[in-house]
């Protein structure tokens, strides 16, 4: 199973526009999204991806009460974090901040998602899991936007950029 992984969107309609474009044409299973829409647009936006819609709230999205409202109208998954997933045999956890990742006691080979730092990492773990973070979309980096591709099967990740 391939997840498409996509953090701090943070308004910018231009880029997750894209970002559908390139998740529906990677033929992703399910999307992932760490935290920081900021405004009920971009979960609009995002309904046209072709796979399922999860993900946390970050650290600005203020504005709760109508971003809630719109993930129940187009049936997207949110939380605050943590949000712990089953998917292809393989546990996830998604928070927003990767700090809370130390507070969380994670099966061996869970996938940790994070976003808020909008840096692209990947940390491979001992015990065969992975802590990764998509990197920048919101056009705040300019030529550094990326989103993620990870293979549930072995955590090989796929960066796309644009």
């Amino acid at each position: 199973m391939r997840i498409g992984v996509v953090s701090d969107t943070h308004n910018h309609l231009r880029n997750t526009r894209r970002i559908v474009e390139l998740f529906n044409a990677a033929g992703v299973e399910q999307v992932v999204h760490t935290g920081d829409i900021t405004q009920p647009k971009v979960l609009h936006a995002l309904r046209g991806l072709d796979a399922p819609l999860a993900g946390v709230f970050g650290n600005n999205d203020l504005e709760r009460r109508e971003l809630e409202a719109t993930c129940s109208e187009l049936d997207f998954h949110f939380r605050d974090p943590p949000l712990h997933l089953d998917w292809g045999g393989r546990r996830v956890v998604v928070v927003h901040d990767p700090r809370d990742l130390a507070a969380l006691s994670l099966e061996p080979g869970t996938l940790a998602l994070h976003g808020h730092t909008h840096c692209t990492t990947t940390r491979r773990h001992e015990d065969g899991g992975l802590a990764f973070n998509p990197g920048e979309c919101a056009g705040m980096i300019a030529g550094a936007n990326t989103v993620g591709v990870v293979d549930l099967f072995d955590l090989r990740v796929e960066l796309l950029r644009f």
